[in-house]
């Protein structure tokens, strides 16, 4: 029994021995969290957030003034243009343009009897034109056998008065033709009259039967069968019959932050997400950036906001969608996702890896703080860079700072532009440590969680 407690004894002690060498040897270690670096594509990308909307759309107002006998479409119908979408009473119109066919008719009839009395007038002419040679070479004669004294003084006299009431019969004729054709003319402008009245009492009626200006979709139908709508100013009641949307350019119209519109530019690409059409991604480009800030609570320019509580701005931006389907409607909610800046197989770390480090001041003896935590001294400011992990004399893992260039930034990792290289490793958590670990700290990698490189793409 004694030499069973000795071994006893014996596998405690060992045991304690090893647990405290175990504890020495670890003690002054940081357990830190680690990646290496790898060559990647990278894109900044800048979200916001917004609705549907078309380019072109149009408010369908009342042109005359009655009641809306019919609608031939409705909410969220698609339509073609010229295609007729509502009616408007229209007996009044209707009869005015009957009335007026009908005059031009009899215009028309009028002026047919007055072509064929001018036809009959140059007619008449022409028979006193052939009368009055007649006339005159019965005249020529006379003269001649008056001066052979051939014929008695009474037959020159009545063949004298024969040739000059056939000269006046041919002026008689000839004047008659004239005001058959200043007839005509008159009646051929009263005409005109009449056609020019037809196409007002048209177009008047026209106006009573609503049309679509173009290929679109109706997307507000404030109006019943029945009610009575008056021509009037855009937008008040009574006076919209529908509001048309022009589907075939749609854009996406959103907000951005403030800090991210000065990276937005024109023709830039961009994701759009639709929330009522999961998992579809439509291609866009930007075709407007704002030059006025919005008051992120009112939506209200800050040019013509009269308060001036200091609050969060956004900045409106289009996406135009390069291939719209039939599926959107204007005022869905949208995401749209704007890549700022892109590279392609650059070298990157983990973005949590960054920090902002002091090195020691002269005379601090080595006591140092991450510059996270505390004021930089003015003589060493504090770098941007990341801890290296490296071997000393002994092969033990230890800190090492290096101030690093960065470039463009991914959802998840930055670029880095000079200070590392393809495969060195670096700490990148947790943040509690990386925020108050030194330069040249003995470090221990946290195997129970590795970290993998993110992809920076989004």
């Amino acid at each position: 029994m004694k030499k069973v407690l000795l071994i006893a004894l014996a596998v405690v002690v060992t045991a304690g021995l090893v647990g405290f060498m175990v504890y020495k040897q670890q003690s002054g270690y940081t357990k830190v969290l680690t990646a290496k670096l790898v060559k990647q594509d990278l894109a900044t990308v800048v979200s916001g957030t917004g609705q549907i909307k078309p380019k072109t759309y149009v408010v369908v107002g009342a042109t005359a003034l009655g009641r809306v006998t019919k609608l031939y479409v409705k909410e969220g119908d698609l339509v073609k243009k010229a295609q007729t979408v509502a009616s408007i009473e229209h007996v009044q119109q209707e009869a005015a343009v009957s009335g007026q066919e009908a005059a031009i008719a009899a215009a028309k009839t009028d002026i047919a009897a007055d072509v064929a009395a001018e036809k009959t007038a140059a007619a008449n002419v022409e028979k006193a034109k052939a009368d009055l040679e007649q006339k005159k070479l019965d005249w020529n004669r006379e003269q001649d056998l008056y001066k052979d004294g051939i014929v008695a003084k009474s037959d020159y006299d009545a063949k004298k008065a024969a040739y000059d009431t056939d000269v006046a019969a041919v002026d008689q004729a000839v004047a008659s033709l004239n005001q058959a054709k200043a007839q005509t003319e008159s009646l051929r402008g009263h005409l005109q009259m009449q056609v020019a009245t037809l196409r007002s009492n048209q177009n008047a009626l026209d106006l009573t039967m609503a049309t679509a200006p173009f290929d679109g979709i109706v997307t507000n139908l404030p109006v019943r069968e029945g009610e009575t709508v008056v021509p009037g100013i855009q937008d008040t009641n009574g006076s919209v019959l529908m509001t048309l949307a022009d589907m075939s350019v749609v854009t996406a119209e959103v907000k951005v932050d403030e800090t991210d519109i000065v990276n937005i530019q024109l023709g830039q690409p961009a994701d759009v997400t639709v929330d009522a059409i999961p998992g579809k991604v439509f291609k866009g480009h930007v075709t407007l950036v704002g030059d006025q800030a919005l008051l992120r609570s009112t939506g209200v320019a800050t040019s013509q906001s009269t308060t001036g509580t200091e609050e969060a701005k956004d900045f409106k931006v289009v996406v135009t969608l390069d291939s719209p389907t039939s599926e959107l409607r204007p005022g869905l909610s949208t995401t749209a996702k704007i890549t700022t800046a892109k590279k392609s197989n650059v070298l990157s770390l983990p973005i949590q890896a960054l920090t902002m480090y002091a090195p020691p001041a002269p005379g601090s003896n080595g006591k140092v703080e991450a510059a996270s935590t505390s004021t930089p001294s003015a003589t060493v400011p504090a770098k941007q860079g990341v801890f290296l992990i490296e071997k000393d004399a002994h092969g033990r893992q230890r800190a090492k700072f290096v101030p690093v260039t960065t470039g463009i930034t991914g959802a998840t990792d930055i670029e880095v532009l000079t200070g590392l290289s393809t495969g060195q490793e670096v700490v990148t958590g947790p943040y509690k440590t990386l925020r108050v670990l030194k330069d040249g700290a003995l470090l221990k990698k946290d195997t129970e969680k590795s970290v993998t490189p993110a992809n920076g793409n989004s």
